[in-house]
């Protein structure tokens, strides 16, 4: 069946339900969607980016082969889902946005976050972490989370003591030289981090960070690679040193305020915490450069940071619908996998649902704006509509550090455009309004500063 590109923006009403039975992949499409969509996913890192595949993957533009290999395989297969399952393990791709909502919106039960390769991958730094936790664990762990991240507040309690560390940083971050490259953002940006999740910027903070680095390359081979056990221990063991500060202003103290329980672990909540910004990170400086590359976006943004009181915390609407849309654009997680914990109409118990977040972000055949830079429709209820856009995931299982990320990136945003003007260079020079690539490598980003 043939798909028919829209013009205006999409009536989802009209598309077909997600209850329809799936469709069985052949087997040579079955190892085209292994080898344009696992295979490059697994290449740049699902869980620490490597800065040479990511360069290779700049040139190479996998993102795009693969949102056009799905929307092939919705155009002959149908709406989905469809089954790609190899020897083993139940496997359906989800390939229509109705079924999407349908699935973050029924988490945990009969939809798990906590999938058989999730658990693999974040086993390595984060045995506790809620996203791979069960039934009333996970229930206690995700109150815990919530307690402490404050989701759907207009500003998070210590958000005051937060917004001057954010300003200050900016202006060192500016004060390194005339030009602003991906090293020295990140460099900052984890200095900021630290201070909001550790309460502070020690050699001893420092070395946190650095040794969940290493545990993150580890748990990019999932399975794949042999845990360190003791690299853990030592990670857990300095992290539970640091929080024991109790230094004020952080989520760090947040977090000790709460009984030692070791079924809750209220401290293994905490490497997720600073993992998520690390992808926050990647979020504002691709903003950046879309602002940069986009004069009159640039002009709204810049009224709205100028107008500005950074003394205080800030709402920013535009600059977080800027964070939002950077997200879109290139998803910082390509994969949104659940397990079934019961027989469904999708497959038996155990089967894995895998959404390419790049295909419904960047869709062609759905999404008029696709590959454009459109801040406004995080704003006029466009991206609301489609269930299927999803930055922070979505349902039960969203993100609960999602305000906590928006008030951070935007107001990092509103500081660096108050302090100075930015021209592209680098990856930065190769944006083009309208036809955005659809993979960036954010690692060859830069800016020459004024």
């Amino acid at each position: 069946m043939a798909t028919t590109r829209v013009t205006a923006s999409p009536d989802l009403s009209e598309l077909p339900p997600a209850d329809v039975r799936p469709a069985r992949a052949s087997a040579l499409d079955i190892g085209r969607v292994a080898a344009r969509v696992v295979v490059p996913m697994a290449g740049i890192g699902l869980i620490k980016r490597r800065p040479r595949a990511m360069s290779v993957a700049q040139r190479l533009q996998p993102d795009r082969s693969a949102i056009r290999l799905l929307g092939d395989l919705r155009g002959r297969y149908g709406p989905g889902p469809l089954d790609v399952s190899v020897p083993g393990r139940p496997f359906q791709l989800l390939l229509d946005p109705a079924q999407v909502g349908r699935l973050l919106a029924d988490a945990p039960t009969p939809f798990s976050p906590d999938t058989t390769e999730k658990a693999a991958a974040l086993r390595h730094f984060q045995p506790h972490g809620v996203l791979i936790s069960q039934g009333d664990t996970r229930a206690r762990r995700r109150d815990l989370n919530e307690s402490v991240l404050q989701p759907g507040r207009a500003a998070h309690e210590l958000a005051g003591s937060w917004t001057k560390l954010v300003r200050d940083e900016a202006q060192e971050m500016l004060c390194d030289g005339p030009e602003l490259d991906a090293t020295r953002f990140t460099e900052h940006f984890w200095a900021i981090v630290r201070r909001i999740v550790l309460g502070g910027d020690t050699t001893a903070d420092r070395r946190v960070t650095d040794l969940l680095g290493r545990l993150r390359l580890d748990a990019n081979w999932a399975y794949a690679h042999p845990r360190r056990g003791d690299e853990r221990r030592r990670f857990l063991s300095l992290l539970t040193r640091q929080l024991d500060l109790d230094r004020p202003g952080s989520l760090g103290a947040a977090v000790r305020g709460h009984p030692a329980d070791p079924d809750l672990d209220p401290v293994g909540q905490v490497p997720h915490w600073l993992f998520a910004f690390d992808a926050a990170s990647l979020v504002t400086f691709r903003a950046l450069a879309l602002l940069v590359a986009h004069p009159d976006e640039l002009a709204r943004a810049h009224a709205e940071a100028d107008r500005a009181d950074l003394s205080t915390p800030q709402q920013l609407p535009y600059l977080r619908a800027c964070v939002l849309e950077s997200i879109r654009l290139w998803p910082t997680t390509p994969a949104l996998l659940r397990e079934s914990t019961e027989d469904t109409d999708w497959g038996p118990a155990g089967t894995t649902m895998l959404v390419y977040t790049p295909f419904f972000h960047r869709d062609p055949d759905i999404l008029p704006y696709a590959d454009s830079f459109s801040p406004d429709i995080w704003l006029d209820g466009q991206a609301a509509a489609n269930p299927a856009l999803v930055p922070f995931s979505a349902g039960p299982a969203v993100c609960p550090g999602r305000d906590v990320v928006l008030f951070t990136t935007s107001t990092l945003l509103a500081a660096l455009l108050q302090l100075a003007s930015f021209g592209p260079r680098g990856n930065a020079a190769d944006l083009r309004p309208g036809r955005l690539p659809a993979t960036l490598d954010h690692f060859g980003i830069r800016f020459a500063l004024t």
